[in-house]
């Protein structure tokens, strides 16, 4: 059994570990409409690097990855981020991905992030229960929203949750009605 010790910031080191369990994620299509994995240099230019974590397990091993990438290059929406949280096969179902998703939310909250957002395949119930758990709320359900590139739903348009999670610190108006 697998037993995460850690998590930690990610590495370029970290690339090839990272860029193995995103292709799972992929080629089980149950996670992004995504047909490849991008190289380091794209992957590294397009997140950000305080909101990049790994999860490693008592094996020094990575079995789990979350990131995540502004919305927006305009300056009203610098807080605004959209994240991805990735697991490898053999530890899905142990805590990974609640550990990845909780130290990214306290992640995002010191470094001033008001809103965390992502898409979600109505199909992908245990990320949408997950997220439910962590405070996410859903904003919307965007249908036929593009076609599926790879995995089992290659070629099929398909819907996505829209969710977000707004901090509870950052952005907060205390003179604002609850």
């Amino acid at each position: 059994m697998l037993f995460v010790t850690r998590i930690r910031p990610m590495t370029p080191a970290d690339w090839p570990a990272v860029e193995r369990i995103y292709a799972q994620g992929i080629e089980d299509g149950e996670a992004t409409f995504e047909t490849g994995t991008p190289s380091w240099e794209v992957f590294d230019a397009s997140r950000l690097p305080e909101l990049r974590l790994v999860a490693v397990d008592d094996g020094d091993e990575i079995v789990g990855w979350a990131a995540a990438s502004p919305v927006s290059s305009r300056a009203v929406y610098r807080g605004v981020v959209e994240h991805s949280v990735y697991v490898d096969r053999r530890a899905r179902g142990a805590g990974i991905g609640r550990m990845l998703l909780t130290e990214l939310l306290d992640a995002a909250d010191a470094a001033g992030m008001w809103t965390v957002q992502s898409s979600i395949f109505p199909e992908n119930v245990a990320s949408l229960r997950l997220h439910e758990t962590a405070g996410f709320r859903v904003v919307g359900r965007r249908e036929r929203i593009a076609k599926s590139g790879a995995g089992p739903h290659a070629g099929r348009w398909r819907d996505t949750i829209l969710i977000e999670r707004r901090s509870l610190t950052v952005g907060v108006d205390p003179e604002a009605a609850p």
